[in-house]
């Protein structure tokens, strides 16, 4: 089933395919969170898309170093080079510790991420375990000449930069029309251009998170951390950088400009950028109050949400999607989701205890849907392709399920397969009343109801018996008369 990997190379603008720098192993470094408050529903979409790429390179064959950071320092207001440090502010207002704020929420993220079945990196280092090879790397840049000091800080001189090589080649822009369009500095910055970034910052005498350097008593530039921890886990050059597509400028872009100075070379070979997930067609923003939490999707405590979403409803709404494009969240949307997932869960329940017949024929095209689901995959993780034939499985399992079609055994083990590798190993879904305690209860429950209303039918009590079923059908639940017993679904 293995197929050749292509990917999307944001450099070149099309589709390569994949060679690992290291043959037999992957490199993957994935911007984590900057950890100052609970993660939101933008943080899902790329901790389940670059999980689904690990899962799908493990399944081809390779070892995997997936690294994804913490963010816990030197991130900024605004993602710019002024205003207080996110994390620094946080704690004042709550008046605790920098590193508790930090802890604390990088809890509530690893939480998060457990719940949607994310697999954990094999590394994730935090920024401040490595502020001497920053500091390391900030000399070495000025060394080659292409960053200068002013009054304590350390700024990249972007300019002398793209004279040899090319500022904005990632994000698609040019010097001169950023240029253009920034306001010139009227002296009262220690910067040369508006341009040029920080990779390090001399700290206020009320800055809390700082630490001594030969420039002055400071901190690290936010793009400097990911050039410093990609390359000591990872390499001079490794096979995937990953993020969000917000990040691409200026982060990756200044990121990228650095690794080129300090490494002679981009030290990426391929970037990846998931797109954004917009509410009701708009961004999500604090101030535009459609700023939905993880966890409040979870519990539903939020005045946008209709309801409470599992995980794994969530963790497929995701996947209904290309990374690359624009999802648009909304009550209804999660809601078809949510169907489209106990649809997919349900069959690979049913798809083991189907019956099967020595002579049944082969199912027409079922041995071509997994070629044509690892195709989709292997081709820029193409996620909704791979569910669409998934649903074609889908539909077959529920036509030998209610014997409309017979089924031999080599067709049964494809199903099977297909529902528990593909599924649950690569897209990661899994059941989740399997370990909920609350859909034991209801099942259990359930199988009494259907028991009583077995009993009044067999007494010719019809009059019970649909009384049982129209109150199911008005709280939403459906039974169906199967061959060996009642089947009972919710909406």
């Amino acid at each position: 089933m293995t197929r050749d990997y292509y990917i999307y190379n944001s450099l070149s603008r099309k589709k390569e395919l994949f060679e690992s720098v290291n043959p037999g192993m992957v490199g993957i470094y994935v911007c984590g969170p900057t950890v100052y408050s609970d993660p939101h529903l933008g943080h899902a979409r790329p901790g389940i898309t670059y999980d689904v790429l690990v899962r799908l390179f493990k399944y081809l064959g390779y070892k995997v170093r997936y690294v994804r950071n913490i963010t816990d320092v030197g991130h900024l207001e605004n993602d710019s080079d002024d205003g207080e440090d996110k994390i620094g502010k946080k704690a004042k207002l709550l008046k605790l510790e920098p590193m508790e704020i930090a802890h604390t929420y990088t809890e509530i993220f690893h939480d998060a991420m457990r719940k949607l079945n994310t697999l954990s990196p094999s590394i994730e280092p935090q920024a401040s375990g490595h502020i001497i090879e920053q500091i390391n790397l900030v000399q070495k840049i000025l060394d080659k000449g292409y960053a200068y000091e002013s009054n304590g800080s350390v700024y990249f001189d972007v300019e002398a930069y793209d004279k040899k090589y090319h500022y904005g080649i990632l994000s698609g822009r040019n010097i001169e029309d950023m240029l253009s369009n920034t306001r010139i500095l009227d002296g009262q910055s220690d910067k040369r251009s508006a341009l040029d970034f920080a990779l390090w910052k001399k700290a206020s005498p009320e800055h809390i998170m700082k630490w001594p350097s030969p420039w002055s008593e400071g901190f690290p530039g936010w793009h400097l951390e990911c050039s410093v921890m990609s390359e000591k886990y990872l390499g001079s050059l490794f096979d995937i950088h990953g993020g969000g597509m917000d990040l691409k400028f200026p982060h990756h872009e200044c990121e990228l400009a650095q690794n080129t100075v300090s490494r002679g070379q981009s030290g990426v070979k391929y970037w990846m950028h998931n797109n954004m997930i917009t509410i009701n067609g708009k961004k999500m923003g604090k101030s535009l109050g459609n700023f939905i939490t993880i966890r409040e999707l979870f519990t539903g405590n939020h005045k946008m949400l209709d309801q409470a979403y599992t995980p794994m409803t969530v963790r497929f709404f995701i996947l209904q999607a290309h990374y690359r494009s624009t999802l648009d969240f909304s009550n209804t949307a999660l809601q078809a989701a949510e169907k489209g997932y106990k649809r997919m869960m349900q069959a690979v329940k049913d798809v083991k205890n189907l019956e099967v017949s020595a002579k049944a024929p082969e199912i027409e095209g079922l041995k071509k849907i997994p070629e044509k689901i690892m195709i989709a995959l292997c081709d820029d993780l193409n996620t909704p392709i791979a569910l669409s034939h998934l649903f074609d499985v889908v539909k077959i399992v529920n036509q030998v399920k209610d014997h409309s079609m017979e089924i031999n055994e080599n067709d049964k083990k494809i199903l099977e397969e297909l529902l528990t590798v593909i599924v649950v190993d690569i897209l990661g879904l899994i059941d989740e009343s399997d370990s909920s305690g609350s859909e034991k209860v209801v099942s259990g429950l359930m199988d009494m109801i259907i028991k009583i209303r077995k009993e009044a039918k067999l007494k010719k009590d019809f009059a019970t018996s649909d009384m049982i079923r129209n109150r199911l059908k008005e709280i939403g639940i459906q039974l169906k008369d199967i061959k060996d017993g009642v089947e009972w679904t919710s909406d």
